[in-house]
């Protein structure tokens, strides 16, 4: 089965070529004011507009409302909307409705009370991104460069496409995917130099190591 690969929180056009040049399925946009990887509108509709045919374009976005979440759809062409914040089930299947596009919810998993939400969302999501849950006092619900318990999500069967994310790294990623299965890849941190910023030696190397370790 082919590996999948996305690499989140791009902002600048050299890194989204270095991905896509690179072998990843997915780019993704993060919008979220807090972030050091936040994008605008306008910013995130330059950078989509040169991805290539075949690799989808994805939105983060936390806890947004319609009113953004119009905008954006809107302004940037896309191929998914990610939610990451608190959304409930009932609002991934607003969201999927309205806008007609697959929608991806973001879980975050600590402990097995954790993992019961994925066969929740995953009656309701297009895709799942099983992460690391964020401490309490973290300002960011993702790309916080942390990993979680892999034995809690140990070959599991969900009801739908999911990806793993959560301090993923070129270092680390051959055991992540042994240990769970995975056969889709989420990060953002794992690639950078310093928090928000792209390194495209990274994006290579880590595309490399994930892509040839089964």
């Amino acid at each position: 089965m082919d590996i999948r690969v996305k690499i989140c929180g791009l902002k600048q056009p050299e890194h989204v070529a270095a991905a896509a040049e690179a072998g990843a399925a997915y780019v993704g946009f993060v919008f979220f004011e807090k972030s050091p990887r936040n994008v605008g509108l306008e910013q995130a509709r330059t950078l989509a507009i040169d991805v290539p045919v075949g690799v989808a374009k994805v939105a983060l976005t936390v806890n947004a409302d319609n009113a953004f979440l119009d905008q954006l759809v809107e302004t940037v062409p896309l191929d998914m909307l990610q939610l990451h914040g608190n959304e409930s089930p009932e609002r991934v299947g607003e969201v999927r409705a309205r806008y007609g596009l697959p929608v991806m919810k973001a879980i975050g998993i600590a402990d097995a009370e954790d993992v019961a939400k994925i066969d929740i969302y995953g009656a309701v999501a297009d895709q799942l991104l099983v992460d690391a849950k964020p401490p309490k006092t973290a300002e960011l619900p993702g790309g916080n460069g942390l990993s979680f318990d892999w034995r809690l999500v140990n070959r599991k069967y969900w009801p739908c496409p999911w990806m793993l994310a959560g301090g993923l790294t070129v270092d680390n990623v051959a055991e992540a995917m042994q240990m769970t299965g995975a056969r889709q890849l989420d990060l953002s941190s794992g690639v950078e130099s310093a928090p928000g910023v792209k390194d495209a030696g990274m994006i290579r190397a880590f595309m490399k190591a994930a892509l040839h370790a089964v």
